[in-house]
């Protein structure tokens, strides 16, 4: 949820709103899927649906997203030929997050959130990343509460962790053992 001054902000952007621009029908706004979307049996209850990272630039957002950690792009919106939105989906799974284009003076800075994403490889994952020349901030390690973790950060300076926590990730002994770790 942005922010009243993001708001503000937003409303004074010379980017207009993705969402504008598709109910408007701007003659260089364009809506590009890649693929049907399937609507999952939620048995009525709340699932989680994506996470927004408000960029900078969402093409240099989807350099590092699709084409550097393998999202799949679902769809985009452009104005003027240019992405201002863009939606993916994680190359394992069903999570999938959005790319939102914000406005020329807003902040993106994101203190107190950090994306989490899986995967099992994570050393190989790593070193792959560190070949194609991307820095990684904290390499990958085994941390008290069970899960092997790595850090990096994006273009716009989001945080994010690579980690594996394989069969330990929906289990309460997890932050029992943190909380071991830290009495330590």
């Amino acid at each position: 949820m942005k922010k009243s001054s993001q708001r503000k902000a937003s409303a004074k952007k010379k980017t207009p709103d993705p969402r504008s621009v598709r109910r408007a029908g701007a003659k260089h706004a364009g809506l590009h899927h890649n693929k049907a979307s399937v609507t999952p049996d939620t048995d009525g209850k709340l699932t989680f649906n994506h996470a927004m990272v408000y960029v900078k630039d969402v093409e240099r957002g989807l350099g590092f997203y699709r084409d550097l950690l393998g999202f799949k792009l679902i769809e985009d919106f452009r104005y003027e030929k240019k992405p201002v939105y863009a939606r993916l989906r994680a190359p394992g799974g069903d999570g999938t997050i959005a790319l939102h284009q914000a406005a020329a003076e807003a902040s993106v800075l994101s203190d107190g959130v950090r994306l989490y994403f899986e995967v099992r490889e994570l050393d190989d994952f790593c070193r792959k990343l560190q070949q194609k020349g991307f820095y990684i901030t904290q390499l990958p390690r085994m941390m008290p509460w069970g899960w092997r973790h790595a850090y990096l950060n994006d273009p716009d300076g989001h945080e994010i962790s690579l980690y594996w926590a394989g069969e330990n990730r929906m289990k309460k002994t997890v932050m029992k053992a943190a909380q071991k770790a830290a009495r330590a």
